[in-house]
């Protein structure tokens, strides 16, 4: 069973996705939804819309950025700082995303120093970590995860501020997804891997959450899962299944 302190934790990425009227119909479905209290919920909406999100959506859902620089303000056109997403009554971000280390290039040295500032700034940070199909066939994906893992917790000094969301890039968006084995195996070993490097006590809280094709029809099995705290949900957060999702344990 897992462990009461560990809340379950489900976060919608909407990505570069919906407009106001789609993502207003959304909004409304939510609010309207019967949700699971003992769930959190956070919604990550593209920068543009945040304001409009953390406005229209339910007190009870949280909103995140999908992404943020390193510093507070200055001289980086086009990027948004965490003092930004804070003035716009948002509380959270998601960094490290596959998308943005394999399609814009993000390293992670640069993740890491995100991960410090944004928490130093006071946002909660969603940090994914996760392996490519080719890294899975080699045999290496303890290697990646774990290396990718501890850049992170080299820039955290408060985990209860952090969630690990766990994304094979091969599961992404392809249909395919982690079979509930395969996902408990590598949250198991996540978990361990905290124990020995960070604490007992930070392994036993940090919630630990599955990305990767998560639909309303495999999130059942996956949440029974003792290591996997919760999900990251791409596609399926922008249709009204997400609360089928976000009720998995119910």
């Amino acid at each position: 069973m897992r462990p009461q302190t560990r809340k379950f934790f489900v976060g919608g990425n909407w990505k570069m996705n919906g407009d106001k009227k789609s993502l207003g119909d959304l909004i409304q479905t939510m609010n309207a939804g019967k949700v699971d209290a003992n769930v959190e919920v956070v919604c990550g909406a593209p920068s543009i819309y945040l304001d409009f999100a953390r406005s229209k959506l339910d007190q009870k859902f949280g909103v995140a950025a999908q992404n943020c620089y390193k510093v507070p303000k200055g001289a980086f056109t086009g990027e948004i700082s965490p003092a930004m997403i804070k003035d716009c009554g948002v509380n959270w971000v998601i960094l490290g995303h596959s998308e943005r280390r394999h399609v814009f290039g993000e390293s992670d040295e640069l993740i890491g120093q995100k991960t410090a500032h944004a928490l130093e700034s006071g946002l909660g940070v969603i940090a994914c970590i996760g392996e490519k199909l080719d890294e899975r066939e080699g045999g290496i994906t303890e290697k990646v995860v774990f290396a990718q893992t501890k850049v992170i917790a080299d820039n955290v000094k408060d985990w209860s501020k952090v969630v690990l969301a766990y994304e094979p890039v091969w599961a992404i968006g392809t249909g395919k997804t982690a079979s509930p084995q395969q996902a408990q195996e590598v949250h198991e070993k996540l978990r361990e891997w905290l124990k020995v490097n960070v604490s007992e006590a930070v392994a036993n809280s940090v919630r630990i959450i599955y990305g990767g094709s998560v639909t309303g029809g495999t999130c059942k099995e996956l949440a029974s899962q003792k290591d996997v705290d919760g999900f990251l949900v791409g596609g399926a957060s922008l249709k009204p299944e997400f609360i089928d999702i976000i009720n998995a344990k119910a």
